[in-house]
């Protein structure tokens, strides 16, 4: 493809909303794409108007899977372009999901379109697995494993944004083989509704709230638990809500809150201390009726450092780019966390995109123009040379 086709993918994707939902449209496009150049697909439907696809290249072992979500976040607001509109400023391309992440989706896509038209020969199979889903709850990926996606799949290149862009505008490849993992919990509160005039009438759900928040985060703030590869174990209260108006005693209360896991402090150390914390208090008095409940909870994600994956990842960038290249873990979930669910820790996994980490979820988020056209190209050599 030249540049022109290249970039019109984007473009075409780039104006697809498919905003937290609403990902079959992608889907359906890509499949339409693909077909037109004699690869076929499946469509994974998960929901009305949300569907994930699975391609492929190639045939038997070994089997390298490449990995990409559809779905983006909301736009939000102070955009000088239109998000649903790729638009080209100074060698940038901006639009929602730049760089989170239809920019690697397409960039597969393009890989293994132009590997099929050029007959070239592969010793194994190439695997697209473009999920639905994957910005809240990674429903998507979590579906194609257990639909067997994974089960006979070798190495995984997962293509989120993983580069960055120091003060001074270096830009720095960057190579993920890990990431904490991530538990989102809800913490309820139950009391009884009274006039405020007369507290002792009630239960005030929202005080009993404080108290059991108050002995969560006294226990949390003692944890000093560092990844060498990660960074450190992280907490945070999110979302608190309670009571109705500010003369009536509440009746219920709730709140909210995402911890960013390691291996040294795992989702069940946190869920120990929440749940430990709750029960506490419910006997030391009859007023606590405070109980919890698991959201989310995905576990941290490690490869090795020095896989064969990895190895060639760097040999066959290195061509393209005389940026800095690092080796990194991130502080972020991927995909990964459904798709290495059963995997062994030094499964072959590389995060490895052409988007910019700190550009997910911006407002005016772009890719570099050059990263997006090389990136296809690197993808074409991954699976060249993987499966020689």
């Amino acid at each position: 493809m030249n540049e022109q086709q290249r970039i019109k993918i984007l473009s075409d994707l780039t104006a697809i909303k498919s905003v937290n939902d609403n990902e079959q449209e992608v889907a359906l496009y890509l499949q339409k794409l693909l077909k037109e150049h004699g690869i076929p697909s499946k469509l994974i439907s998960y929901d009305d108007n949300r569907a994930s696809l699975v391609a492929e290249i190639g045939n038997g072992k070994p089997v390298i899977a490449f990995s990409d979500h559809e779905d983006v976040v909301a736009a939000g607001d102070s955009w000088k372009t239109d998000p649903f509109k790729l638009t080209e400023i100074d060698g940038k391309l901006y639009g929602r999901g730049t760089s989170d992440m239809k920019s690697g989706l397409a960039d597969i896509v393009i890989a293994m379109i132009e590997l099929k038209e050029n007959n070239t020969k592969l010793n194994g199979t190439v695997r697209l697995l473009a999920s639905l889903g994957e910005e809240i709850g990674e429903y998507g990926a979590e579906q194609l494993t257990k639909e067997g996606y994974m089960d006979d799949v070798d190495a995984l290149i997962i293509a989120e944004p993983s580069n960055t862009q120091t003060k001074d505008g270096t830009r720095i490849l960057r190579l993920c083989y890990a990431t904490k993992g991530s538990l989102d919990m809800q913490i309820q509160s139950k009391g009884k509704q009274a006039h405020s005039s007369l507290p002792e009438t009630g239960n005030n759900a929202v005080q009993n709230l404080l108290d059991v928040l108050y002995k969560i985060n006294n226990k949390i703030g003692k944890v000093n638990a560092i990844d060498p590869v990660t960074g450190k174990f992280l907490f945070n209260f999110d979302v608190i809500s309670g009571g109705t108006q500010v003369n009536t005693i509440p009746a219920s209360a709730k709140a909210e809150f995402n911890a960013r896991t390691i291996k040294e402090f795992d989702n069940e150390k946190v869920k120990d201390i929440v749940n430990n914390s709750i029960n506490e208090l419910n006997q030391s008095d009859k007023k606590y009726h405070l109980s919890s409940k698991v959201l989310m909870q995905l576990d941290p994600v490690t490869s090795t450092k020095d896989n064969n994956l990895d190895k060639l990842i760097m040999k066959t960038t290195s061509k393209y780019f005389d940026n800095k290249f690092v080796q990194i873990g991130l502080s972020g979930i991927t995909d990964a966390t459904r798709y290495l669910k059963n995997k062994p820790d030094n499964f072959p996994m590389a995060i490895f995109g052409p988007g910019q980490t700190d550009l997910a979820h911006v407002s005016n988020e772009y890719i570099y123009k050059d990263f997006y056209l090389k990136f296809a190209d690197i993808y074409k050599d991954i699976m060249k040379a993987y499966l020689k």
